[in-house]
């Protein structure tokens, strides 16, 4: 099948290593896959090494440039654009289906199935519009925002009605759109974990004993962990409160942050224990394997029912204790097995205070978790379900 798959996320971003790439790369196998995304000018870098491995995946790439501002204008002007690409490509090759990452190319899936009755795939991911809401960036008291609120949710429910096919990340999420009665073929894929990169059998402690040496952490330092976005989702002086109470528990302590994204730490009273460093998808399993615990807290609202931590998969992977909090995703269903996270339903001192000490006694090996559930393998096989069910309904 010729398959047309668009991301509003780039390619060289961290996002879309982990979670579009290594999907695409394996699916590629059996499909002949076009992929459009739309790249950020501050991922340039990337570019030539990202390029390089899509071309050696099979897959035609055609990259277009992401748009940041003015807000509302520069997304309508990008999804412009990605209808004149989508033309161009049918212009000189049969789209069998076309598969849409979240709500912007849904626009383009919808406006295809409509016009062409190209079968589409609507893999929502999460709850787009309220995502934007509940974490401040659409202010619905400005009437611009409430519009486009409102045209996002009316078009949400579009999306689902004439899909082929929705993916979820969340059995949360599933049985959220099961209850609005609009179309049950909806299957659930977390975000899954290439478990050969992130497995600590590949590492070896005279590595992990330099990576200390070079970062100045103490071989006998406690070293807790927190990887990825620290933006809109993550709830950063909850965990930074979270390292007071340990680094008073289990001394001396270490924070070291994984981030791409530039945040002052000056205002903390112990900046000088934090390390933050930007790293390559390919070093991360590395860094955290020098890891004693890793942690991140998730804002507990409705739209985040439907989210899926690749953090977390990544840690169980790596066999690295982490605690977290409820409310978010399917953590609660997942962290009732023996999975090596400890979970926290206030965030308060006292919470912290007994997670800590749990912290400090083994946990139990979350790597079989994560190598069959969260596993790409499984993840891939399932979108590869998804697919086979989409060509035999439209043979």
């Amino acid at each position: 099948m010729n398959i047309l798959y668009l991301s509003y996320d780039g390619m060289t971003d961290p996002l879309g290593q982990s979670q579009v790439l290594p999907y695409l790369t394996g699916l590629a196998k059996q499909h002949f896959i076009t992929l459009i995304s739309f790249e950020k000018e501050e991922r340039s870098k990337n570019y030539d090494s990202i390029r390089n491995q899509i071309k050696n995946s099979g897959i035609e790439w055609i990259p277009l440039d992401y748009h940041k501002s003015p807000p509302v204008i520069s997304t309508l002007y990008d999804v412009s654009i990605l209808w004149k690409a989508v033309t161009n490509v049918r212009k000189n090759k049969t789209i069998h289906f076309v598969h849409c990452r979240s709500y912007i190319t849904a626009l383009i899936g919808l406006r295809l199935k409509k016009k062409f009755r190209i079968p589409f795939l609507f893999d929502m991911r999460g709850f787009w519009a309220d995502e934007r809401v509940e974490g401040g960036l659409w202010n619905l008291s400005n009437p611009l925002y409430r519009i486009v609120y409102n045209r996002f949710k009316a078009w949400e429910k579009e999306f689902i009605v004439n899909a082929d096919e929705i993916v979820t990340l969340t059995n949360a999420g599933c049985k959220e759109v099961m209850s609005w009665k609009l179309n049950d073929s909806i299957t659930v894929i977390p975000c899954c974990v290439d478990d050969v990169l992130f497995n600590p059998l590949s590492i070896d402690s005279e590595s992990g004993e330099k990576l200390r040496f070079e970062l100045g952490i103490g071989l006998n330092e406690f070293v807790l962990t927190y990887s990825g976005s620290l933006g809109t989702w993550y709830l950063l002086d909850e965990m930074m409160e979270f390292y007071a109470v340990l680094r008073k528990r289990v001394p001396p302590a270490k924070f070291l942050i994984l981030t791409s994204e530039s945040i002052d730490f000056s205002h903390w009273s112990w900046n000088n224990e934090i390390i933050v460093r930007q790293v390559r998808r390919e070093e991360m399993p590395l860094y955290l394997s020098i890891s004693n615990a890793s942690l991140f807290f998730i804002k507990p609202t409705y739209s985040k029912k439907g989210s899926s931590a690749t953090k977390m998969a990544e840690l169980m992977a790596m066999n690295i204790p982490f605690v977290t909090n409820s409310g978010w995703g399917d953590v609660e269903e997942i962290l009732s097995n023996e999975s090596g996270g400890l979970l926290i339903s206030s965030l308060n001192e006292s919470s912290f205070a007994k997670a800590v000490n749990d912290l400090i006694h083994p946990l139990p090996a979350s790597r079989p978790l994560a190598t069959n559930y969260f596993s790409l393998t499984r993840g891939i096989n399932l979108y590869g379900q998804v697919y086979a069910r989409i060509e035999k309904r439209n043979s």
